[in-house]
């Protein structure tokens, strides 16, 4: 019932997830990012630890696919989840469990991956990835992910279900909190009322204010 995006800027190495589905609040377990370290999305019988270990992983080894070995090992139910991941280097690996529901699947290659599951088909993907890899690439991370989410929803998206309900976006940027955590967690449209809030966040007052935020200094993640 969720498809999902997941991309690395080579430019500025920020990462970035979008994410639709027919469910509720997908914003709140699905995407998982950290700046200079990575991004998972994890779906299909959620598992947000897949996404929490699969961060802390990804900053202790540094690659995809090795931690994705590693996540499947020690996920007992792991022929219902689905979950994707890039590395620093913009190195992805994508699993897609045998008892995932629907039509499921994933298409990935180097700083860009899909995945999906309870979509009409393979065309939901398709459209995606290369609506991903058809857009300008000096446009920002964000607005390419919220095409290439569009596009997905145009092709058919979640096969049960006219449009998506619940949306996210989540961009990295140079500090320990996302540059945009962006979210739409129950309404009729819910991919095109992210497109409205993402365009909102683009306004020059809120960059203003995110471009303050990210001069706090960060503090010790440990007590002295």
């Amino acid at each position: 019932m969720t498809f999902s995006i997941v991309a690395r800027d080579p430019q500025n190495g920020r990462f970035g997830v979008a994410v639709a589905t027919c469910h509720l609040a997908v914003g709140s377990t699905v995407p998982h990012i950290r700046s200079g370290v990575g991004a998972v999305a994890t779906q299909a019988h959620t598992n947000p630890y897949l996404g929490i270990c699969g961060l802390e992983r990804l900053e202790q080894n540094g690659d995809a696919q090795d931690v994705l070995e590693t996540l499947l090992t020690d996920d007992v139910l792991r022929d219902r989840r689905q979950f994707h991941l890039i590395d620093v280097q913009g190195r992805t690996a994508s699993w897609t469990g045998p008892e995932c529901g629907g039509w499921a699947g994933h298409r990935f290659q180097s700083d860009l991956s899909v995945a999906g599951n309870f979509l009409v088909g393979e065309e939901v993907l398709e459209a995606m990835e290369q609506a991903f890899l058809m857009s300008d690439p000096s446009w920002k991370l964000g607005r390419r992910l919220m095409v290439a989410l569009r596009a997905g929803e145009a092709a058919g998206g979640d096969r049960r279900a006219r449009a998506a309900t619940s949306a996210a976006l989540q961009i990295s940027g140079d500090v320990a909190f996302p540059l945009l955590d962006l979210r739409v967690d129950f309404r009729d449209d819910a991919v095109q009322e992210l497109t409205e809030i993402y365009e909102r966040s683009q306004d020059l007052w809120i960059q203003q204010w995110r471009d303050e935020m990210a001069e706090i200094p960060m503090l010790n993640r440990l007590v002295a």
